[in-house]
């Protein structure tokens, strides 16, 4: 598979007093902005089964983000982001059997791969950094705060890192500013396409929950108390 950063986040439910405690730390804002999330996937969910999760995001075009590889348990995620058009289909053909197909854009991709959107939701964020001190390799933080348009909010500690061996100081910073943030230490807030998903879609809800067979190129089988905390939606 293409390389691409390695995501790794903990998600949590903000408080009234998040963003004066980020203050506090040091923490900058880095912007505000809206924007649209449109979510992709056959009629079986055969990505999001998976582990996968294809999105097109309003402004910033295509992400398929794929199941890490560091296998360190815990209440965060860790996924490979690939953003390149030619690296997402060539992934979409292989994970879906239509290797024949592996040109072209995404756009051109959805009919043949039989993808359709399952999910679209606008969502207001508060974006802020954080510098880490003592930290070479993973030298700033940011934490994403989210009210989506369906009334849903939760926040997000993340780091991005290159390599596979990064994966534990990164998630050691990240445990760290969430205890200083509050967060009880095994709080897994669900993701906010899970939520949509169990409000408005409880049929497709309940489909991620069946036991999948496990390939040995799309990841692991989600059950009802994984699926909330790994999904990064």
């Amino acid at each position: 598979m293409a390389q691409g950063l390695i995501e790794v986040e903990r998600k949590f439910v903000p408080g009234p007093d998040t963003e004066e405690r980020l203050q506090e730390l040091g923490g900058t804002l880095a912007h505000r902005l809206t924007f649209r999330d449109t979510y992709y996937d056959t009629t079986e969910l055969s990505l999001m089964r998976s582990d996968h999760w294809l999105r097109q995001r309003e402004g910033s075009g295509w992400e398929l983000k794929c199941p890490g590889k560091a296998g360190i348990s815990g209440p965060h995620t860790e996924y490979t982001e690939l953003t390149s058009e030619p690296e997402i289909v060539a992934q979409l053909c292989e994970l879906l059997g239509a290797e024949e197909l592996r040109a072209g854009s995404v756009a051109a991709v959805l009919v043949p791969l039989r993808l359709q959107e399952v999910a679209s939701f606008v969502t207001n964020r508060s974006a802020w950094k954080l510098m880490v001190s003592g930290a070479e390799k993973v030298p700033q933080l940011r934490v994403d705060l989210d009210t989506a348009d369906f009334g849903y909010a939760v926040g997000e500690v993340e780091a991005l890192v290159h390599e596979v061996a990064e994966v534990p100081a990164a998630l050691e910073k990240i445990l760290s500013l969430s205890s200083m943030l509050g967060v009880p230490t095994q709080e897994k807030a669900p993701a906010k396409l899970i939520v949509y998903l169990q409000r408005f879609r409880p049929q497709d809800y309940q489909r991620l929950l069946e036991p999948t067979v496990s390939r040995e190129t799309t990841g692991t089988k989600l059950s009802d108390s994984s699926m909330d905390h790994r999904v990064t939606a």
